[in-house]
């Protein structure tokens, strides 16, 4: 197998509107497509796409799933846009040899990071 590169990563949500208020009106995302009624939405994000889908029984939100990281052009003006939206910050912001980067958390729980590489 070869494998040529991420299609998407999908993060389950209970409540749709309030979680595209989260990732649209906080974080800026552009809705690129949606399904079933308006409860898959997917954001074309570089060359992959980040999806939210409606949780059930076996696949609910949580703070110890999938994680990913949002790479963002300005780190701090990105921390400082969350911490006035009132966004929960679970770790950091942090920098590292080779990038900043802070974890946080969507309405429903699900973790994330706000991540920037720095320069070679």
């Amino acid at each position: 197998m070869k494998v040529k590169e991420i299609g998407f990563v999908a993060v389950p949500v209970n409540d749709i509107a309030r979680s595209r208020q989260f990732y649209e009106g906080v974080l800026g995302l552009k809705k690129s497509r949606d399904a079933m009624e308006g409860k898959w939405i997917e954001y074309d994000l570089g060359g992959g796409t980040l999806a939210l889908g409606p949780s059930d029984d076996d696949w609910k939100p949580s703070s110890t799933g999938t994680g990913y990281a949002l790479e963002v052009e300005d780190f701090d003006q990105a921390i400082a846009d969350l911490r006035h939206a009132g966004v929960k910050f679970v770790e950091g912001p942090a920098e590292t040899a080779v990038c900043h980067t802070a974890i946080i958390q969507d309405p429903d729980g699900n973790r994330l990071a706000i991540h920037k590489l720095k320069a070679n």
